[in-house]
């Protein structure tokens, strides 16, 4: 055999290796995977519970005139959540691979979610739509691998919330996702990983985790939904506050006893540094309150 036969053999052998390697470090993610209810993903907050949020002024001022009791409309009652806040944790999921019958490749995993929105990660390469394509509740996914760790890149979402407490998200909001399934304990976890950014609502990313673990017994039923009428109203009439009038947005501050100006400190509630900020408005405070005589 000579050099040249030798030289080609070898290349041969390296790509045969590499493509070994790919597909070893490639992870499954399908199964029935129930969400695991932490203090990290359990998001019933307060209204005007924006603490850990990068929100924009903008934001605080949409979320300041908006009224839980939206949630009764008719066109809101079976409304999705959207693809940023559902990988939150309010639903399981349910993912599959989606398998081209003649290559065999994967063409995308598929993922279920509350109310049987469905989400393809599309892992065949296509390209993402153009700018002024439809947006979805899901948005538009494709994967790729790094190791055995999925990343995600999703975009073409409808405008929707960060939180179920009047944070908004714009339609301009895209994610970078990632999936990472690990064994613990001898069972089986995915942590799935959402970085938002949105330049109308947000100031920094925000970034969240959700943590699942499998049970091949989980079972999800279909999620029928039927519109009733909960709160009789005028027609035309939409819940909301009047930009300055809604002094419900104070009821997370009062109830923990916070200055009432951490509503407006965005991305600085994020950082531990701010707890420092509150300990001193807190002892400013004291000094400022009149002493009682006894």
């Amino acid at each position: 055999m000579n050099a040249l036969h030798l030289t080609a053999l070898a290349a041969i052998t390296l790509v045969a290796a590499s493509l070994c390697d790919t597909a070893a470090a490639q992870m499954d993610f399908s199964g029935e995977w129930p969400v695991v209810l932490s203090q990290d993903n359990s998001d019933n907050p307060h209204l005007g519970e924006y603490v850990g949020i990068p929100l924009s002024r903008e934001a605080i001022r949409r979320a300041e005139v908006w009224d839980a009791s939206i949630q009764s409309l008719p066109e809101w009652q079976c409304r999705p959540h959207s693809g940023v806040y559902i990988k939150r944790g309010p639903s399981n999921l349910r993912m599959w691979k989606e398998i081209d019958p003649a290559s065999r490749q994967i063409i995308a995993f598929q993922t279920e979610w509350l109310r049987s929105t469905n989400t393809p990660i599309y892992m065949d390469g296509r390209p993402h739509p153009p700018e002024y394509a439809a947006h979805t509740w899901g948005g538009f996914s494709t994967g790729t691998w790094e190791g055995d760790r999925l990343r995600v890149k999703t975009t073409h979402l409808k405008e929707d919330y960060f939180r179920r407490n009047g944070v908004p998200q714009s339609d301009k909001t895209t994610m970078t996702e990632y999936l990472m399934r690990r064994r613990f304990d001898n069972q089986d976890y995915l942590t799935w990983v959402t970085v938002a950014s949105d330049p109308v609502y947000l100031t920094e990313p925000l970034i969240r985790s959700t943590e699942y673990r499998l049970n091949l017994a989980q079972q999800v039923p279909p999620y029928p939904c039927t519109v009733v009428t909960e709160v009789v109203r005028p027609d035309g009439v939409v819940p909301n506050w009047l930009p300055g009038k809604n002094d419900q947005i104070y009821s997370f501050s009062d109830y923990y006893g916070l200055p009432r100006s951490l509503y407006f400190d965005g991305a600085e509630t994020m950082y531990p540094e701010y707890r420092q900020k509150l300990e001193r408005e807190e002892r400013t405070t004291a000094r400022q309150a009149p002493r009682r005589d006894h």
